[in-house]
């Protein structure tokens, strides 16, 4: 019987790194295929639909719904103002007159003469959507985006917060087992990426937040702390939509965990490059992991092929759910016959001897191999 696991994050010095970039509506491509661009350069634009508004303005007026078309100032199509006056009815011979102004700037978007109402619509929203890493066009969309393709570093961690953010890489703390302190926030850091160890303390998000830091990659953070940093309840849907003025990417998990040796000697060895994060996070059915990804195009690299590897008896893992998130061990046996669940579902399972010695059984879903 066939069986499967969770792929290890991938930590590579050199790899090829392909991004889609789309709109979230037909708009123009403003690149063509070949052209190199930048990380912060726009390669599609188009426009969201404003926000619809509807008026009673025959209510407002105090006029049947039949008689708004001559009450009506503004025809379909025409452009308002916010307090212009877009109805007006008399009454008493002239003498009296209502009027109805418009709540909103935008457009008449449509005139009911059965309702009374009109649909006011708010002008369209631009949308822009960059390149995210310096690379190079590899095919172009028609009307819906580019692909871009680089060459360079690429890392991905286990969980993130926060969306896109760019930066140079600094190494903020000694090694990957000192814990990043509010200490070692400094005002040079604006516009950087700082790399930590163990952790993150929440004074130090907040600080590095506040003086303009792009971005923090760390070995852990408290799970109880993040509930502040984000101002609810973090649920099971995709993050990376936070705004929280800083993007946060973790490579181990929940608590004070030491970054592993490997992910930090690659981050320290890129101190000065520029970086393209992202915190979005989708543990579940669609895996997306945050990601790190460092162009390297001046240098001549070996591209390492992607190694999925095969999951044994010593195959070391992380553990990927609660309660022992982040977690890292060694599988210690590989039962190969079905195992019901408490849920009642029947699942492969495999034991992890955890760092700390103790042995648990889980199921394979909820684990993924490190590449090494």
């Amino acid at each position: 019987m066939a069986s499967s696991f969770t792929p290890g994050l991938r930590v590579a010095r050199g790899t090829v790194v392909t991004k889609e970039r789309r709109l979230p509506l037909l708009g123009d491509v403003t690149v063509q295929v070949g052209q190199q661009v930048a990380h912060n350069q726009v390669v599609a634009r188009t426009e969201l639909p404003g926000d619809i508004y509807p008026v009673q303005v025959a209510h407002a007026l105090g006029v049947e719904p039949g008689e708004l078309k001559d009450a009506m100032l503004k025809r379909e199509k025409d452009p308002v103002r916010k307090g212009e006056t877009i109805a007006m009815a008399r009454s008493f011979f002239g003498f009296f007159k209502s009027t109805c102004e418009s709540p909103i700037d935008g457009t008449v978007e449509s005139i009911s003469l059965r309702t009374g109402q009109v649909i006011l619509q708010r002008p369209p929203v631009p949308v822009e959507v960059n390149a995210f890493m310096d690379g190079q066009v590899v095919a172009v969309h028609e009307r819906e985006g580019v692909t871009i393709c680089t060459q360079g570093a690429y890392i991905q961690g286990i969980f993130g917060v926060g969306g896109e953010a760019w930066g140079k890489l600094e190494p903020a703390t000694r090694g990957p087992r000192e814990k990043l302190e509010a200490a070692h926030i400094l005002p040079a850091h604006k516009g950087l990426i700082l790399v930590g160890g163990s952790g993150v303390t929440l004074e130090a998000l907040f600080k590095a937040r506040d003086l303009g830091v792009s971005g923090i990659i760390a070995g852990g953070f408290d799970k109880g702390d993040l509930k502040e940093l984000l101002g609810f309840e973090l649920g099971v849907a995709i993050t990376g939509n936070e705004e929280i003025g800083i993007t946060l990417i973790l490579t181990e998990g929940y608590g004070e965990i030491p970054m592993i040796q490997r992910t930090w000697d690659l981050l320290d060895s890129l101190k000065g490059r520029h970086a393209s994060v992202n915190g979005a996070t989708q543990i579940r059915a669609g895996v997306i992991r945050p990601e790190i990804v460092v162009p390297l195009p001046d240098q001549d690299l070996e591209v390492e092929s992607r190694h999925t590897g095969a999951l044994e008896i010593g195959s070391e893992v992380r553990i990927i759910r609660q309660p022992w998130f982040g977690q890292k061990g060694r599988v210690s046996a590989l039962p190969p016959e079905l195992t019901v669940l408490e849920s009642g579902t029947l699942v492969r399972v495999l034991e992890v001897e955890t760092e700390a010695g103790e042995r648990v059984v889980l199921p394979r879903a909820n684990i993924e191999l490190i590449e090494k």
